[in-house]
């Protein structure tokens, strides 16, 4: 059956809700480039100005995964079990995470993504450790879940297509914050890997896409209701992200604090939020009564992330790049951490050379910002708060002045950060 493009626009456009046959020419269509960029920017706006049913997000994620190849892990002796996180300053909670999971006998095929923007990328963060590779095929992601337990790689170019052409399309356009679009990006992915079982980390605050708990809270449950209809186990969390995870943000920054974490020691919110998503990942797949603590303390997960990274061709004894240079910023008075906003240390690591502004720009590996305080923590006039760090130290002048912006300092200590702010399932 063929449909005109300028004829669904105005449907959408009218508050009209599409057909199932409707939106599978579109998505067929589009990514076939029978509909043009233009039409599809129209459509797009449409639908972050008037929303999508259930049925409508459902269709559409499912006509994106059509569009390209679907993973088969059945073929596993164990169950699968994936998290996504909807991203956030210091969030490297894939990199404890997987090998924890999978040390329980779990496998977990992370396929994740690079950092644009003030968020940074898992990838980036892996390709700091000397001769690891981001890129797998089919069958050697299926070797290494089967032999290791865990593989953190990124998606194959046959995964949903139609997602990728789209998502560059509201990147530009101005609709990258319609749920619908949101949630079917996220799910058409995660439903063609194949996973059995699967927990979103949807993120709230300053550092966050979404700002406010009842966006964020709306998103999950979108998630969670396309999850359910496809047939994958799925839960969510809402977490914090109004101040940053853990004390250090950047990649190779980051990796260092990962392995701090698998090490039994690390910051206790980056601990907490990974035991948290343990827990929920190994419910999911029958095993409710884990604590998760026990592997990071024993070594059991270090055991896997070693492995894990050898089997990509990365060398988990080697150095981690370090920046060339660094600067301090000081306490400008004596009193409790009050405020470390999340966006501004994420933008002014940003700016040290951490992320990148376009997809083709090279990362600085040793980049970033390390936190000396975090949020309630008492500190002297004077004492170091955080240090910045690049190898371009003509970046400095614009991230101190931003980083400096982020902190605030008061007289009485602040209520405790609350790090899990809700659950759907």
């Amino acid at each position: 059956m063929s449909f005109s493009a300028v004829e669904l626009i105005i449907k959408k456009r009218e508050q009209g809700a599409l057909s199932t046959a409707e939106i599978n020419w579109l998505v067929e269509n589009y990514t076939s480039g029978v509909v043009a960029d233009e039409q599809m920017s129209a459509m797009a706006m449409a639908i972050l100005l008037n929303g999508m049913s259930r049925d409508e997000i459902k269709d559409l994620t499912m006509a994106m995964i059509a569009s390209g190849e679907r993973l088969n892990f059945s073929g596993l002796t164990q169950p699968t079990a994936d998290k996504h996180s909807t991203g956030g300053v210091g969030d490297k909670i894939t990199l404890p995470l997987a090998p924890l999971v999978a040390s329980y006998g779990i496998a977990v095929p992370q396929l994740s993504g690079r950092g644009l923007g003030h968020t940074g990328g898992t990838l980036d963060k892996l390709e700091a450790i000397p001769g690891w590779q981001a890129s797998l095929s089919n069958t050697e992601l299926y070797s290494q879940l089967s032999e290791v337990g865990a593989v953190i790689c990124a998606a194959g170019q046959g995964l949903a297509p139609a997602d990728r052409k789209l998502y560059s399309l509201r990147d530009v356009t101005g609709t990258v914050e319609a749920i619908p679009l949101i949630a079917s990006s996220i799910m058409s992915k995660k439903i063609a890997e194949g996973t059995s079982s699967l927990v979103l980390d949807v993120k709230v605050g300053s550092g966050a896409f979404m700002k406010t708990l009842d966006r964020a809270n709306e998103l999950a449950t979108v998630l969670v209701q396309l999850g359910k209809d496809a047939g994958v186990n799925t839960s969510a969390l809402l977490t914090d992200m109004s101040t940053p995870l853990g004390k250090k943000i950047g990649n190779s920054l980051e990796v260092e604090e990962s392995v701090e974490v698998l090490s039994g020691g690390g910051p206790a919110d980056v601990v907490e939020l990974t035991v948290e998503l343990a827990k929920e990942m190994l419910s999911l797949s029958g095993m409710p009564d884990v604590d998760p603590r026990e592997n990071l303390n024993n070594g059991k997960a270090l055991d896997v992330w070693r492995k894990m990274i050898s089997a990509q061709g990365g060398d988990p004894d080697a150095k981690l790049p370090k920046a060339t240079d660094s600067h301090i910023i000081r306490a400008s008075q004596s009193g409790y951490v009050s405020k470390l906003e999340a966006l501004s240390i994420g933008v002014a690591s940003w700016r040290l050379g951490a992320g990148r502004e376009r997809k083709e720009d090279q990362v600085q590996f040793g980049a970033g910002v390390e936190l000396h305080a975090q949020l309630g923590d008492h500190v002297k006039a004077g004492e170091p708060v955080m240090t910045l760090y690049t190898d371009t130290p003509e970046r400095f002048e614009r991230a101190i002045a931003i980083a400096e912006e982020s902190i605030g300092f008061q007289e009485s200590k602040p209520a405790e950060r609350k790090l899990i702010l809700g659950r759907v399932n």
